[in-house]
């Protein structure tokens, strides 16, 4: 894997300063606390307190520093979050939130909709988002006959959670000619019930059809997240999403989806001078073809918007019950999921990648996909030895021990998000039974040497860096729930660790970002209280009171 080395960035804050705080956690293991951090041209000079660091300043050959003091605050790491979907995100804020704060049956989800459908005028589809069918009171998802009751003659779709499929009305259907009789596509499934009828769920490679004949089409490639919009609104949406990352404290974030639809929208923004956070961009498999083609061969871009690999999908969800499970579903049996390729597919695809140096990011949740992913990279790497390939797996919610340690021997870096067991653990747990306790085994991943990774999936779950970090270290989900034993929780020191240095590990970044040290990104966020002085159940309400980018205040 080639990691990235970027040019500085013309945003950079000229003027010498000297950030001081009660307390900063450096993730630096030489330094790993400071009162002070010496800030100049957008990067860390050095650390320590403040009157060292003013007679350190002469040094660099720079005048006397201002001194900015955050008073009483805590500064870590500009948060990494490495694993997420900005436009996805920011195009939810725009639709009807349904999730479990907002509606916890389907009437009120039916009745969120129709308000926004009488204030849409026209033929605008209705489209809402967020509801896990676990956590509503009815145990299930609507039907499309529900949906109905929305309008019977423009497109509804209510995204389910997970952002791997949902429910759309019967218009939406016919519309796109899908009928009882239509095949479910490679990689996707549109439900039916005991009769054959449409149910109107439908996951995974069957969202194709909600795209249009202008759309973004990818095949069996992934869920199809990329619904158009106008070219305005999309600036919007991105704008919207920033605003989120910044709010939460994240300074850098892996968009791990992308098309011609995201990319075009990050280079009019960066024409613009609008880019307010990196991105580090995973282009979507199907376009590896084209990406051989035109000769990527590994990182590239700069510090704010850069290419760091491809993703690759193996099966489902586990919120959507669309992870691969042969033997079926504890919840449902007949219920198994699927696999988006078959193994000498998906083989080929990730041989062709590694002989190409490109480092590869496949979601993997269930056992058979997570063995599907490790044979293909074991086969690559014995036909192309690289030291340092840091090929990834997205989520890993269920590997095996066995599965753990080869992760180990192969340097796979699992990126996990436990605000997914946060949200909808019992779900899991109804649907697999007592395996689904061991969802997200972090503690396991530590103790067996595995670097461990945390990311928020946005918009799956807001990017709150601090909820996913006390999820890490309690196990507690939205409901209370604790599920597991007590070995799969990890520490604060390390949960803190893995969304800052070891999101930038991740991406590839880890010289320039994830921590406070000399030579690094002045990328920072500021904390209303210290992490290692809450209790750990109130870690998900420590507040981000500034975040600073390239060494300057940015705001949400």
């Amino acid at each position: 894997m080639r990691k990235l080395h970027t040019f500085d960035s013309a945003r950079s804050t000229y003027r010498p300063t000297i950030l001081r705080a009660r307390r900063i956690h450096t993730m630096d293991e030489r330094n790993p606390e400071a009162e002070a951090v010496l800030i100049a041209d957008g990067h860390i000079l050095a650390t320590g307190n403040a009157e060292q660091l003013s007679s350190a300043a002469s040094d660099f050959g720079l005048t006397k520093p201002a001194i900015t003091d955050l008073e009483g605050a805590t500064i870590v790491p500009g948060f990494v979050d490495p694993h997420t979907h900005p436009l996805m995100h920011g195009q939810m804020m725009m639709w009807v939130d349904c999730g479990p704060d907002q509606a916890r049956s389907i009437p009120e989800i039916i009745a969120l909709l129709q308000q926004r459908a009488a204030a849409t005028p026209g033929d605008t589809p209705i489209r809402g988002y967020g509801y896990e069918q676990s956590n509503l009171v009815e145990g299930r998802h609507p039907t499309r006959h529900e949906l109905d009751q929305v309008s019977t003659d423009r497109e509804v779709y209510l995204m389910n959670g997970s952002g791997h499929g949902g429910v759309v009305n019967s218009h939406t259907f016919a519309k796109y000619g899908v009928t009882r009789d239509t095949p479910n596509p490679p990689g996707g499934t549109f439900f039916r019930d005991e009769h054959g009828e449409l149910t109107g769920e439908l996951s995974d490679a069957a969202c194709n059809i909600l795209t249009g004949v202008e759309g973004v089409k990818i095949g069996n490639h992934g869920p199809n997240l990329h619904l158009g919009d106008s070219t305005a609104d999309h600036i919007r949406q991105l704008e919207l999403a920033q605003a989120s990352f910044i709010a939460g404290g994240v300074t850098t974030v892996g968009d791990c989806q992308v098309t011609r639809r995201e990319f075009d929208m990050y280079l009019r923004l960066a024409e613009t001078g609008k880019l307010g956070i990196r991105y580090s961009m995973y282009l979507l498999s199907h376009l590896l073809e084209e990406g051989l083609e035109i000769g990527m061969r590994g990182a590239f871009g700069n510090a704010f918007l850069s290419f760091a690999g491809f993703k690759f999908y193996a099966d489902g969800t586990l919120g959507g019950w669309t992870a691969y499970f042969p033997d079926g579903y504890n919840g449902d049996p007949c219920r198994t999921g699927m696999l988006y390729h078959e193994p000498a597919e998906y083989h080929e695809l990730i041989r062709r990648a590694h002989a190409a140096g490109l480092q590869t990011a496949t979601h993997a949740q269930s056992p058979t996909a997570i063995g599907m992913v490790l044979d293909a990279v074991a086969a690559a790497q014995r036909e192309t030895p690289s030291a340092d390939n840091r090929h990834r797996i997205e989520h890993c919610g269920l590997p095996t021990g066995e599965q753990i340690t080869r992760m180990r021997e192969l340097g796979v870096m699992p990126v996990n998000q436990t605000q997914h067991y946060h949200q909808w653990g019992e779900g899991v747990v109804t649907a697999l039974g007592s395996v689904g306790e061991r969802f997200n085994p972090l503690g396991e991943f530590a103790a067996a040497g595995v670097p461990v990774t945390l990311s928020s999936d946005a918009p799956v779950a807001d990017p709150r860096p601090m909820q996913a970090i006390e999820t890490a270290v309690t196990r507690r989900t939205r409901q209370g729930s604790v599920f597991g034993d007590p070995s799969l929780r990890i520490s604060v020191r390390d949960a803190l660790h893995a969304h800052t240095l070891g999101g930038a590990r991740a991406l590839g970044r880890e010289d320039e970002l994830g921590s406070i040290a000399a030579g690094k990104r002045a990328d920072f966020a500021v904390l209303d209280s210290d992490p290692f002085e809450v209790p750990e159940e109130e870690l998900g309400r420590v507040q981000v009171r500034e975040t600073w980018i390239d060494g300057a205040r940015v705001s949400a």
